[in-house]
Protein backbone atom coordinates (compact mmCIF):
# COMPACT_ATOMS: atom_id res chain seq x y z
CA UNK A 1 0.00 0.00 0.00
CA UNK A 2 1.47 3.37 -0.87
CA UNK A 3 0.94 6.70 0.82
CA UNK A 4 0.09 10.00 -0.84
CA UNK A 5 3.69 11.19 -0.71
CA UNK A 6 4.97 7.84 -1.98
CA UNK A 7 7.06 7.04 1.09
CA UNK A 8 6.02 4.22 3.37
CA UNK A 9 7.96 3.22 6.45
CA UNK A 10 7.10 0.45 8.83
CA UNK A 11 7.20 1.06 12.54
CA UNK A 12 10.69 -0.46 12.93
CA UNK A 13 12.26 2.12 10.65
CA UNK A 14 10.36 4.90 12.42
CA UNK A 15 11.61 3.72 15.82
CA UNK A 16 15.19 3.86 14.51
CA UNK A 17 14.74 7.35 13.04
CA UNK A 18 12.93 8.82 16.02
CA UNK A 19 14.66 6.92 18.84
CA UNK A 20 11.24 6.14 20.30
CA UNK A 21 10.07 2.66 21.21
CA UNK A 22 7.52 0.52 19.42
CA UNK A 23 5.38 0.82 22.54
CA UNK A 24 5.48 4.63 22.47
CA UNK A 25 4.54 4.80 18.78
CA UNK A 26 1.72 2.34 19.28
CA UNK A 27 0.49 4.37 22.26
CA UNK A 28 0.54 7.58 20.21
CA UNK A 29 -1.56 5.79 17.60
CA UNK A 30 -3.99 4.39 20.17
CA UNK A 31 -4.63 7.82 21.73
CA UNK A 32 -4.81 9.55 18.35
CA UNK A 33 -1.72 11.73 18.83
CA UNK A 34 -0.02 10.42 15.68
CA UNK A 35 -1.98 8.08 13.47
CA UNK A 36 0.01 6.36 10.72
CA UNK A 37 -1.07 7.48 7.26
CA UNK A 38 -1.78 3.92 6.15
CA UNK A 39 -1.72 0.25 7.03
CA UNK A 40 -0.73 -2.77 5.05
CA UNK A 41 -3.28 -5.44 4.16
CA UNK A 42 -1.93 -7.31 7.18
CA UNK A 43 -2.54 -4.36 9.48
CA UNK A 44 1.04 -3.14 9.85
CA UNK A 45 1.38 0.60 10.43
CA UNK A 46 2.88 2.61 7.55
CA UNK A 47 4.30 6.06 8.18
CA UNK A 48 5.11 8.90 5.79
CA UNK A 49 7.82 11.54 6.12
CA UNK A 50 5.08 13.86 7.37
CA UNK A 51 4.17 11.37 10.09
CA UNK A 52 7.83 11.14 11.12
CA UNK A 53 8.11 14.94 11.25
CA UNK A 54 5.08 15.02 13.54
CA UNK A 55 6.61 12.34 15.77
CA UNK A 56 9.89 14.25 15.95
CA UNK A 57 8.02 17.41 16.94
CA UNK A 58 6.44 15.46 19.80
CA UNK A 59 9.79 13.95 20.77
CA UNK A 60 11.26 17.43 21.03
CA UNK A 61 8.46 18.45 23.39
CA UNK A 62 9.05 15.57 25.80
CA UNK A 63 12.22 16.93 27.50
CA UNK A 64 10.36 20.17 28.17
CA UNK A 65 7.75 18.31 30.18
CA UNK A 66 4.73 18.71 27.93
CA UNK A 67 1.77 16.48 28.75
CA UNK A 68 0.09 14.44 26.04
CA UNK A 69 -2.85 16.88 26.10
CA UNK A 70 -0.50 19.84 25.65
CA UNK A 71 1.18 18.02 22.76
CA UNK A 72 -2.21 17.40 21.19
CA UNK A 73 -3.12 21.09 21.58
CA UNK A 74 0.07 22.15 19.81
CA UNK A 75 -0.51 19.66 17.00
CA UNK A 76 -4.08 20.95 16.62
CA UNK A 77 -2.73 24.50 16.25
CA UNK A 78 -0.11 23.38 13.73
CA UNK A 79 -2.70 21.46 11.72
CA UNK A 80 -5.11 24.40 11.78
CA UNK A 81 -2.36 26.79 10.67
CA UNK A 82 -1.55 24.51 7.76
CA UNK A 83 -5.17 24.88 6.65
CA UNK A 84 -5.41 28.61 7.50
CA UNK A 85 -1.91 30.11 7.61
CA UNK A 86 -3.15 33.68 7.96
CA UNK A 87 -5.39 33.08 10.99
CA UNK A 88 -4.34 35.68 13.59
CA UNK A 89 -5.87 33.80 16.53
CA UNK A 90 -3.98 30.65 15.63
CA UNK A 91 -0.76 32.64 15.20
CA UNK A 92 -1.30 34.14 18.67
CA UNK A 93 -1.84 30.67 20.14
CA UNK A 94 1.32 29.43 18.46
CA UNK A 95 3.29 32.38 19.82
CA UNK A 96 1.98 31.68 23.34
CA UNK A 97 3.10 28.05 22.98
CA UNK A 98 6.49 29.21 21.71
CA UNK A 99 6.87 31.60 24.64
CA UNK A 100 5.94 28.82 27.08
CA UNK A 101 8.49 26.53 25.44
CA UNK A 102 11.19 29.18 25.90
CA UNK A 103 10.32 29.42 29.60
CA UNK A 104 10.46 25.64 29.94
CA UNK A 105 13.82 25.59 28.17
CA UNK A 106 15.20 28.21 30.56
CA UNK A 107 14.02 26.15 33.54
CA UNK A 108 15.67 23.06 32.04
CA UNK A 109 18.90 25.02 31.47
CA UNK A 110 18.93 25.97 35.16
CA UNK A 111 18.39 22.33 36.13
CA UNK A 112 21.30 21.22 33.93
CA UNK A 113 23.52 23.87 35.55
CA UNK A 114 22.56 22.54 38.99
CA UNK A 115 23.31 18.99 37.86
CA UNK A 116 26.73 20.12 36.62
CA UNK A 117 27.43 21.76 39.98
CA UNK A 118 26.40 18.56 41.75
CA UNK A 119 28.72 16.46 39.57
CA UNK A 120 31.57 18.90 40.24
CA UNK A 121 30.91 18.72 44.00
CA UNK A 122 31.07 14.93 43.87
CA UNK A 123 34.47 15.23 42.23
CA UNK A 124 35.65 17.36 45.16
CA UNK A 125 34.72 14.77 47.79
Amino acid sequence: MSNPDGVSMRIGEVTERTELSFRTLRHYDEIGLVTPSARTEGGFRLYTEGDVSRILLIRRMKPLGYSLDEMRDLLDVVDALTASPGDADLRARLEAIRSGAAERRERLTRQVAMADEFIDQLGDV
